[in-house]
């Protein structure tokens, strides 16, 4: 086997080795994908049940007074 020979193997393997990884990578990267759309699904839901509980504490915040313990006494 000649030098050049040796040049164009050890590009050969260097070339495919980096075909490879970048294979593995693209392969993790859609099973993360999978996941990313769960974890998106979660959060939506949470971050509505939040916007709720923001509108439920505008509410409170901004009542008059009078009117807040009126309904608590309501209430009690």
């Amino acid at each position: 086997m000649g030098p050049f020979e040796m040049v164009v193997l050890i590009v050969a393997i260097s070339v495919g080795a980096g075909v490879y990884q970048t294979y593995l990578k693209t392969r993790a990267n859609s099973a993360a994908d999978e996941t990313t759309k769960a974890d998106v699904s979660a959060m939506r839901e949470e971050v509505s049940r939040l916007k709720e509980r923001v509108r439920v504490l505008e509410t409170i915040v901004t009542d008059k007074d009078r009117a807040l313990s009126d309904e608590i006494r309501r209430l009690a």
